[in-house]
């Protein structure tokens, strides 16, 4: 063990979980994707990375972390690096990796043609997708310790103070799933005896290499555990801390309070715990004093919130980190999590009112937080009295800002009434309204509403933004778009279309832009998977519709065709979720004005003549609190808000919903309590396991499993999504079955999105001969 270990009453300091990994304005992106298309080279990828690691690490230490993360840093994803670091890679990938690492790293993340790349899903109740492992009972495990050692050496011959970054072992074995040809009942965390060997290696590795700590990421320890799971990390810690060869170890958990696991990791020998006070995990203060806090460790007291970009209240972190004091051997300063979560620079966006900017929090602003309260518990409250005094003037600011108390708004939301988030007729009397008005075949094919977001598109609106074209011409050079995903779509055969939504830089920002109560920013950029990154809207105040906001475009694009075109929505979940929400009422009182404004576009959609409208929910699951005691309260205003945005409709209106990338067993009562018509899912990385959980659990209305992943550059063959087509046809029956991907297109490239499209309308008139057969 390292030589470091706690002294009681050490000196209190700054330190961050992870950081943004992007860059300033989307280096690494723009490397990856430069890669990917071979402008880049390896060794330029690489060195790209290695100079956003260094501006990350520096910048960090200047404003007053005297701890840098390292191995948080990622070219794709940590929980794939975890899985390269463990050497689980999976048998179909092996050649790869083997042949060419960087390139099969990748591969693993994307597919190529002929491989399928890892299911994709997303990380704990957050809006970051991982990379799920894949392991079975043939799986070996082997220590692959270069990258985690080879960034903590370029930290320290840079003269910072640094603990790497690992995934912790039960958490890597609680997300991962049984690989393909596994019993599905396999469980891998039996795999632990296997996994703990080669963490102990990577440990050596590291304290070989110089480190001090070390830092487990285990998040999982936040969600409800059996008592098998508990016993199974008490025995990890047993375990790891009995190690000679190893440095300090600090288990880090976040995202909401550790509960029972909180006393496993008190007793266990491990010199450094993490714990979030943010949200509803300021539990963990109380339950951390029921244990009888952690004499002679190191806490790491995550009291700014590291997923949401408000200012913190400095005086009730102080209170709270005072209190602290008592209860460990030494406490240092972070936030709650990881700054993976939130932008980089809030003083990037020049564009918002000042005062509104100043209550605003970026990473590199939450990191002087840290240091301000850093500084204050170490010196001493009068050390830091500008700064306390600046921050209560910007906290009441916020408080008494017209943008945050809408009388109307609040007014009609206080009006509501249980009927109003209640569809007027049973769902039987609707299907049978729809059918009639539609007149689809069987196994009706659609998408799920984005088209490509080609390089013509982002330069139209870059013109716009420049002045070089009119708004005008701006929507003219839209309207082409449309004209020509209408005439595809019908040339390819589909039978429900859209209009592409060319229009739409992104599905929340689109709409939060035109709705009062929003915020937009134009470089608040954060990770959603990968090269994928999304610049949430900021959810300040009340939330109203001064106008319709998707009408014109659904009324062109239906002038276009005799084929229905859905009017295409993000729902009033979704719309919290995918934004940085104000945290100062309830998220359900939120949720219901959100979704008062898109009923209004709900029924002027349904005026003028949409027979299908869809509401996007793809954040209902990831949005589900950790906690099985907290799931119920939320269910319940999540299900009645889209309710209550979609309910105002005809019976022969049909209301379609869609979602992607979760995990969707834990909300099958909550997809029924939606009442949508039909529901669109993942389920092509998955092997249709969601219409089986769909079937399981006895859901009665009409499914849209996807066939084509959207999320990889391979194209589907037209026998692949058949096969996939007769999978979701033994869950559920053709009457009820739909044909689409399985998210938008937005992200693929016309040449692959028309071959894959064109193969999935082909498999589908396959498998309506094969049933009239």
């Amino acid at each position: 063990m390292s030589s470091s270990s706690t002294t009681p009453q050490a000196s209190p300091q700054a330190t961050v979980y992870g950081y943004p990994r992007q860059g300033p304005n989307r280096e690494l992106k723009k490397a990856v994707e430069g890669y990917w298309a071979g402008r880049v080279t390896a060794a330029d990828l690489r060195s790209t990375a290695a100079g956003l690691r260094r501006d990350n690490w520096r910048r960090l230490a200047e404003a007053g972390v005297t701890e840098v993360p390292t191995g948080d840093f990622s070219l794709y994803d940590h929980v794939l690096d975890t899985t390269v670091a463990v050497g689980a890679i999976p048998p179909r990938h092996r050649a790869a990796v083997d042949a060419d690492p960087l390139d099969g790293y990748f591969a693993m993340a994307r597919g190529t043609q002929d491989v399928a790349p890892l299911e994709m899903t997303k990380w704990f109740d957050t809006n970051y997708h991982y990379l799920v492992p894949e392991l079975g009972p043939d799986t070996v495990f082997a220590a692959n310790s270069a990258k985690a050692v080879s960034e903590l050496r370029e930290a320290l011959l840079l003269g910072h103070r640094a603990r790497p970054v690992l995934v912790g072992p039960l958490t890597y074995l609680l997300l991962a799933k049984p690989a393909p040809g596994t019993a599905a009942d396999f469980q891998p965390v039996t795999l632990l005896d296997r996994l703990l060997p080669v963490y102990a290696d990577l440990l050596a590795d590291l304290r070989a290499a110089g480190a001090e700590w070390v830092q487990l990421d285990e998040p999982a320890l936040v969600q409800d555990r059996t008592p098998a799971e508990l016993g199974a990390a008490a025995r990890v810690y047993r375990e790891l801390g009995a190690l000679t060869d190893r440095p300090s170890i600090l288990v880090a958990t976040y995202f909401d309070r550790a509960g029972e696991a909180l006393k496993v990791l008190a007793r266990a020998p491990i010199e450094g715990v993490g714990l979030d006070f943010t949200g509803p995990a300021a539990a963990n203060l109380a339950d951390l004093a029921a244990v009888g806090g952690l004499p002679g460790k190191r806490l790491i007291a995550g009291v700014v919130d590291g997923r949401n970009i408000w200012i913190n209240d400095l005086e009730r972190s102080l209170t709270t980190l005072a209190t602290l004091l008592g209860l460990a051997g030494r406490v240092d300063v972070a936030p709650s999590c990881s700054l993976l979560h939130v932008p980089l620079d809030a003083t990037a966006e020049r564009d918002l009112d000042p005062q509104v900017a100043r209550w605003l929090a970026f990473a590199r602003q939450k990191t002087a937080e840290i240091a301000t309260l850093t500084r204050g518990l170490r010196e001493g409250t009068d050390v830091i009295g500008a700064e306390l005094a600046a921050n209560r003037a910007d906290l009441a600011s916020r408080a008494a800002s017209a943008l945050t108390h809408d009388p109307a708004v609040r007014a009609r939301v206080a009006a509501t009434t249980t009927a109003d988030a209640r569809r007027a007729q049973a769902y039987p009397e609707r299907a049978s309204a729809q059918r009639a008005r539609l007149r689809l075949p069987l196994l009706p094919t659609t998408t799920i509403g984005s088209f490509p977001q080609t390089a013509e598109l982002r330069v139209a609106r870059a013109d716009l933004r420049a002045g070089r074209i009119d708004r005008e011409g701006y929507r003219e050079r839209m309207r082409a778009e449309v004209r020509e995903v209408i005439a595809y779509q019908e040339k390819a055969g589909l039978d429900v279309l859209v209009h592409g939504e060319p229009e739409r830089n992104d599905m929340v920002q689109y709409f939060a832009e035109q709705l009062t109560g929003y915020l937009a920013t134009q470089q608040g950029w954060v990770q959603s998977y990968g090269t994928r990154y999304v610049r949430p809207p900021v959810l300040a105040g009340d939330i109203s519709r001064p106008h319709p906001m998707t009408v014109d475009w659904y009324r062109y694009a239906q002038d276009l065709t005799d084929r229905p075109v859905k009017g295409m929505l993000t729902g009033p979940v979704t719309m919290l979720a995918w934004s940085f929400v104000r945290d100062d009422q309830p998220l359900g009182d939120t949720a219901r004005q959100v979704a008062l404004a898109l009923r209004d576009e709900v029924d002027d959609l349904e005026a003028a003549g949409a027979a299908v409208i869809q509401v996007d929910e793809p954040a209902l699951r990831e949005t589900l609190p950790l906690r099985a005691a907290d799931r119920a309260a939320y269910l319940d205003w999540a299900t009645r808000a889209f309710r209550l945005s979609t309910s105002g409709v005809r019976a022969d209106t049909q209301i379609h919903t869609h979602m992607c990338y979760a995990e969707f067993g834990a909300i099958m009562t909550a997809i029924d309590e939606l009442d949508a018509d039909v529901i669109s899912l993942e389920a092509a990385r998955s092997h249709m396991e969601v219409a089986h959980e769909l079937a399981a659990a006895g859901y009665p209305r009409e499914v849209g499993p996807g066939v084509y992943d959207i999320h990889s550059p391979r194209v589907p063959s037209t026998a692949e999504a058949a096969a996939l087509l007769r999978a979701g046809l033994a869950a559920i029956p053709a009457e009820r079955l739909w044909v689409n991907p399985d998210c938008g297109l937005k992200t693929r490239g016309w040449p692959e999105a028309r071959t894959s499209l064109e193969n999935l309308v082909a498999a589908a008139r396959t498998l309506r001969e094969e049933l009239a057969g």
